[in-house]
């Protein structure tokens, strides 16, 4: 009978994987026992020679090397065969480099290629192509509160003549490109410009409700034509000689120092004596009504502070708040950015630039109009006084009422809104309002872009005024709603430069435009409509509170409205009016 003999077994007493040290040929004591590559033809029960090492880098350059091989873990080539076993034992296993304790924290990062974010090059955050320099971006980080320093005056104590500290808060400016995913790059986004609330929340405020820009953009209420209730003031002709200015005979801009009234809701007397009389449910001005109704085009903050007493809504602005300026390139791409805290002076920031701007088209309604000519209505300015002394500026306040009902059996909403109307040109009875852009330095950061006007004006105007309906589109909307609410037939809209880029304090005219209310709506998508659904809904919301006050504000940073719920007593008109009084008794304006 055949025997079997088992074979010697060669028993590795040190516990290693592999022969006995004592047992191996001397020539192939110092080679790791492992195959070098799938490829080879060595079969074996198990391979226990993989990713052992606890250091975790290797463990991450070889999930790095698949992810760039693709399918065959090739890289780039896509035909180089996948390693492990030795080759891998090379780098992480029991023979691989053991590293310093120092060392441990360090690890790879795949740099390979990434769907969507290959396509950078230059400056961006995300490097692309192994050529970028990542690091900031161009937008660079907005500035807080530019601070109350720097006070300026540019006419009387009152509305937006009104001498206030500069306010300049961080971000007076649109979401630019480099707030936004560049269509080259399309899931490259740089840090969001940090944009400072026109008011500071409170922590004892309620928060009622947040209202996204995508429900109001839904929201429509057609309203019929107003009813006129009465009209106060004094206006004057639109000056005929200001149609022949342009480029090649333009008109330096002058100081008008006349009292032109920005007087808020609850403070107005003829509002109050209608509310006597309950002439309507909802108080407000044409200024107040616009930004609500052209707030989804809204990138700066403001706020609206809401008084409800019974089944009377008033709603009101702050004085010396955002509403008593001119905002510059809201909506601009590349807006105005906030001056260092070394370069506070600067007269590009955001604040510089709105008290500019307000300055500007407060003295450009006052200079383009005859006031040897002029049509006095039977009821005088609300808020002019016998002890003035300074001339009143050419301005009518025009009261409507409008019915905001949704139809049915719903009982009538009405809305008492006060107009202005800046001037009449030709015959008496075609009412006027007048409003200016303005250009600081077309080379400037924050500039939008925009040509340089005084080439450009005359040769191609519609450039000019097209990128100024997208750099200022939430300006441009609420002058146009302001006009239809007031019902005149036509804008002048002024075109005003500096006379030199860096001098901020002499300006000229360069061009004096007759634009239509409706032309512009239309050729700007603003819709009335949309802008009343707007306003029914905030109301409706209003109704079912309390009486109390309460604050609207647009979110500095998101394309979202908050309404805030005051408590009882907060003072909060009453604070801020007392602090821009105190700013206009040594603010001027050189």
């Amino acid at each position: 009978m055949a025997s079997f003999a088992l074979p010697s077994i060669h028993d590795n007493a040190d516990g290693s994987w592999g022969p006995a040290t004592s047992d191996v040929p001397k020539r192939f004591q110092d080679v790791p026992y492992a195959p070098f590559s799938k490829s080879d033809k060595i079969t074996h029960v198990a391979d226990f020679i993989g990713e052992t090492s606890t250091d975790g880098a290797a463990a991450t350059a070889t999930t790095a090397r698949n992810a760039r091989g693709g399918r065959g873990g090739g890289g780039a080539r896509g035909n180089q065969r996948e390693a492990y076993g030795a080759s891998t034992a090379a780098a992480t296993g029991n023979f691989g480099f053991e590293r310093d304790e120092d060392e441990r924290s360090f690890s790879l990062v795949d740099a390979g290629r990434v769907a969507g974010a290959t396509r950078s090059r230059g400056t961006g955050l995300f490097v692309g192509r192994g050529r970028g320099r990542g690091g900031f971006t161009r937008g660079g980080a907005a500035g807080g509160r530019g601070g109350r320093g720097g006070a300026q005056s540019f006419g009387s104590s009152r509305g937006i003549n009104g001498a206030y500290r500069g306010r300049g808060r961080g971000g007076y400016g649109g979401y630019n490109s480099w707030d936004k995913a560049s269509p080259r790059m399309p899931l490259c986004k740089s840090p969001q410009r940090i944009r400072d609330w026109s008011i500071t929340i409170g922590n004892d405020w309620d928060l009622l409700e947040e209202i996204s820009f995508t429900r109001l953009q839904k929201l429509s209420l057609p309203v019929q034509l107003p009813e006129d209730l009465s009209i106060h003031g004094t206006i004057y002709s639109y000056n005929k000689q200001f149609d022949g200015v342009n480029t090649r005979n333009e008109k330096p801009l002058e100081v008008k120092d006349m009292l032109r009234y920005n007087t808020t809701t609850s403070d107005d007397p003829v509002i109050n004596e209608l509310a006597q009389k309950e002439e309507a449910q909802i108080y407000t001005t044409d200024a107040i009504l616009s930004v609500l109704m052209t707030a989804t085009r809204s990138v700066n903050s403001w706020d609206i502070v809401i008084t409800k007493e019974g089944n009377n809504i008033y709603f009101d602005k702050r004085e010396g708040g955002p509403f008593d300026f001119v905002t510059v390139n809201e909506n601009a791409q590349d807006p105005p950015a906030e001056a260092e805290k070394d370069k506070a002076d600067n007269i590009n920031s955001p604040g510089s630039l709105s008290l500019e701007a307000t300055y500007i088209n407060s003295n450009f309604a006052s200079q383009i109009v005859d006031d040897s000519k002029k049509k006095a209505f039977k009821n005088p300015n609300p808020f002019y006084s016998a002890e003035e002394t300074e001339p009143l500026a050419s301005c009518a306040y025009r009261y409507r009422k409008f019915d905001v009902s949704v139809g049915g059996d719903e009982e009538p909403i009405n809305m008492v809104v006060r107009t202005e109307i800046d001037a009449y040109s030709g015959k008496k009875d075609q009412y006027i309002t007048i409003k200016a852009l303005n250009e600081f330095d077309s080379k400037a950061q924050g500039s939008g872009k925009a040509p340089d006007w005084r080439s450009k004006l005359d040769t191609q105007r519609g450039a000019v005024i097209a990128t100024e309906m997208k750099n200022n589109s939430a300006k441009l909307a609420r002058w146009t709603v302001q006009a239809l609410l007031a019902g005149v037939e036509a804008m002048k809209l002024g075109f005003v430069s500096r006379a030199k880029p860096t001098d901020a304090q002499r300006h000229s005219i360069l061009l004096v435009q007759t634009v239509k209310p409706r032309d512009v709506a239309t050729q700007m998508n603003v819709s009335l409509n949309n802008g009343w659904g707007i306003v029914r809904m905030l109301i409706d919301r209003l109704r079912k509170q309390e009486d109390g006050r309460f604050v609207l504000v647009k979110d500095p940073n998101n394309p979202m409205l908050r309404l805030y719920s005051l408590p009882e007593g907060d003072g909060l008109l009453e604070a801020v009016d007392e602090e821009a009084d105190a700013a206009t008794e040594d603010a001027h304006y050189d």
